[in-house]
């Protein structure tokens, strides 16, 4: 009986079962051609139809088996692949060869059936089995000889398959730890670049800050040179304020004592001249009075506003001490360096304007 047929869906190991029982049927076959060889030579000439008819019953039934094992080594063609296509080709090709062989056995049985009144030698009929035979064991060892080299081809392609699978879980391996190499390298320059660009930062923000204080320094004691100078001028200004009150308090002295000196010495002269030099006098101190009071209503106007514009440039200094105090603290804590470094300098700039106009 024909086993299980493969198909191109079976593992490797249904498929050297399935060979390993078309193996079997084709030594079952093997040894039903060797009963009806041995039947054949036991008969006798007086039935020569019985035996034909038998032979040709068995040959019908060896005929079935072979084209089921054609239909099965297809089959295992389906399962082996590429590696099996010759070895089937070949079997195949044996199996047409012993097709042909049944082929020209029923004709000759055919031809001793014709001429069955004939005398039929047994030696025919044994030269074909032995013909068969002969066949037979050359497709057998054929066949065990190609199933052995595909064996071996199967064995090498699995040894070659283990071989591939190594070498590309070795190649896996390699490209994983390159991987991993190269990914660790990137993280650690990366680091370092970053690490470099904050300390580049931090320098040039130091940088800044010391340039920031410098200008800052340099404005306080921009400002206060000239407050210095202010205050210098104010005061030559209120030493000559009270210089020329001390003066305009004198004038009434002085304009006595000259009415006096002016009576005393005009004693002798006429009484006119004395009055006309008098009024000329009196009139002259007077101007000068009223010169010496104006100057120092001007004066006293130029002191109050004097004295109103440091008060509003005090007001100033501490306003701007306090933004600059701000600011700085806001630079030191890093929150708003440019734009910090950016407010002091319009602040800077901004009292370098009013200093400008008040001058």
């Amino acid at each position: 009986m024909v086993g299980k047929k493969p198909t191109d869906k079976n593992t490797k190991v249904e498929i050297l079962q399935a060979y390993e029982e078309l193996a079997k049927e084709k030594a079952a076959l093997k040894s039903e051609l060797d009963k009806v060889a041995q039947e054949n030579q036991s008969g006798t000439k007086e039935q020569p139809k019985l035996e034909q008819k038998t032979a040709m019953n068995q040959l019908s039934s060896v005929q079935e088996k072979m084209n089921n094992t054609i239909e099965s080594l297809a089959k295992i063609q389906l399962g082996f692949g590429s590696a099996a296509n010759e070895l089937s080709e070949q079997l195949t090709t044996k199996a047409s060869k012993l097709e042909e062989i049944r082929r020209t056995l029923e004709e000759e049985i055919q031809q001793l059936t014709q001429l069955h009144n004939l005398e039929v030698s047994d030696d025919i009929l044994d030269t074909l089995i032995q013909a068969y035979e002969d066949n037979t064991k050359a497709y057998q060892e054929e066949y065990s000889r190609r199933s052995e080299v595909l064996f071996q081809e199967i064995l090498e392609q699995r040894n070659t398959w283990g071989k591939e699978q190594e070498e590309q879980q070795r190649a896996i391996k390699e490209r994983n730890e390159n991987l991993n190499k190269t990914r660790q390298r990137d993280a650690a320059e990366y680091k370092y670049n970053l690490e470099l660009q904050r300390q580049l930062q931090n320098d040039e923000y130091e940088q800044e800050q010391k340039a920031l204080y410098k200008q800052l320094e340099e404005l306080l004691q921009e400002t206060e040179k000239q407050w210095a100078e202010r205050e210098k001028a104010i005061s030559e200004r209120e030493k000559q304020f009270e210089e020329l009150k001390a003066k305009v308090e004198a004038f009434p002295k002085d304009k006595e004592a000259a009415i006096k000196k002016a009576t005393e010495e005009g004693k002798g002269i006429a009484y006119y001249q004395a009055k006309v030099k008098s009024d000329l006098y009196s009139k002259e101190v007077e101007g000068q009075k009223r010169f010496y009071e104006q100057r120092l209503q001007s004066l006293e106007q130029t002191i109050t506003n004097q004295e109103t514009r440091i008060q509003n440039l005090s007001k100033q200094l501490e306003s701007a001490l306090k933004q600059v105090q701000d600011l700085a603290v806001k630079a030191i804590e890093g929150t708003s360096n440019v734009n910090s470094y950016q407010a002091i300098k319009e602040i800077a700039l901004e009292q370098a304007k009013t200093q400008a106009k008040n001058k």
